[in-house]
């Protein structure tokens, strides 16, 4: 049965989706975007400051579901411009560490609210 996982400590859905499902050992998460949970605006000018607010948003929902990022399989990033990749991946490393998820890089023509970057994760209990 699945069951929705919500997080104050991260931005609240704003449309009909959840912060993340839990399915039996597993937890699908929406992607986050750079939201202050507690303003809902968008945090920082640039992607390095983005990922930070990102990651911190991940870090909330997978608290909520009793993970941290150790527990995450899969990663999917979106980013508004490819050149960023190195400016992303430097905060990204510094919370997911080895032995690494697996992730995929994807550049896309826009995000919500303006947002530079967009990482999506689904993890695992062991």
């Amino acid at each position: 049965m699945k069951k929705v996982i919500a997080s104050t400590e991260a931005p609240a859905a704003v449309g009909p989706y959840s912060q993340a499902i839990a399915l039996g050992n597993f937890l699908f998460a929406a992607g986050q975007i750079p939201l202050d949970p507690s303003t809902g605006e968008l945090v920082g000018t640039d992607v390095t400051a983005q990922t930070e607010r990102v990651c911190q948003n991940i870090a909330a929902v997978l608290k909520a579901n009793g993970m941290t990022f150790a527990n995450v399989v899969k990663t999917t990033v979106f980013l508004t411009d490819l050149a960023n990749f190195a400016l992303m991946n430097a905060v990204y490393s510094r919370y997911f560490t080895e032995p690494f998820p697996a992730r995929s890089t994807i550049q896309v023509a826009g995000l919500p609210r303006g947002s530079q970057v967009e990482i999506e994760i689904i993890a695992a209990a062991e």
